[in-house]
């Protein structure tokens, strides 16, 4: 009975629930950053979330995957990403 109320109304752990809602809220944070400033690097993304290298890595892969940002650079410091015009 006590895993049951830890399940929401659509069968997902409430715990699933959050850190999905707290991804969104973190993606768009990151939208306003490269909005504003044009461009965006791996460290500006963990310094803004205060979230790991990997983790930030992953929401600037995730946006690329959506043709939001594309990457300049290949490898080390001079790797950012910038804003795709549409």
């Amino acid at each position: 009975m006590y895993l049951a109320s830890l399940r929401l109304a659509d069968g997902k752990p409430r715990r699933a629930r959050e850190d999905i809602e707290k991804k969104k809220e973190n993606l768009e944070k990151v939208r306003e950053f490269i909005a504003e400033n044009m461009k965006v690097t791996n460290d500006d993304v963990e310094k803004l979330l205060a979230v790991s290298d990997a983790t930030a890595t992953r929401y600037l892969e995730e946006l690329e995957k959506e043709g939001l940002i594309r990457q300049i650079g290949r490898t080390g410091q001079q790797v950012y990403y910038e804003e795709i015009k549409r």
